[in-house]
């Protein structure tokens, strides 16, 4: 029984990966950060887990909203400059999710 390896396929795969990871996560990252500069801060209700490690009070969850939203209005930025940062934001997350379907599509067709 002889077993080998195909190197240079393994190189190819771990390759892809590396970049597709960073592409996905690079993506979202830029996304978040131009939605935040949009003054579109997301802002995520608490939700009761049985086995969660910190579960957000009520009481933190509208401190938090009024946070995100006192921070909108210091926002410096025009209106146009938040538009502008808006769309980005979408068009990152854009092509976060073409990335995903490049390498589903990568799996498909190979």
């Amino acid at each position: 029984m002889n077993i080998t390896i195909d190197w240079i396929a393994f190189v190819e795969v771990f390759a892809a990966a590396l970049i597709a990871a960073v592409l996905v996560v690079g993506f979202y990252a830029i996304g978040l950060r131009l939605l935040v500069r949009a003054g579109r801060v997301p802002v995520v209700a608490p939700v009761e887990f049985t086995d969660a490690i910190t579960v957000i009070s009520e009481k933190e969850a509208r401190r938090a909203a009024k946070a995100a939203v006192k921070a909108a209005k210091k926002n410096p930025l025009t209106e146009g400059q938040k538009l502008f940062a808006l769309v980005c934001a979408y068009a990152s997350f854009t092509l976060c999710g073409l990335a995903v379907l490049g390498g589903l599509l990568l799996i498909v067709l190979k």
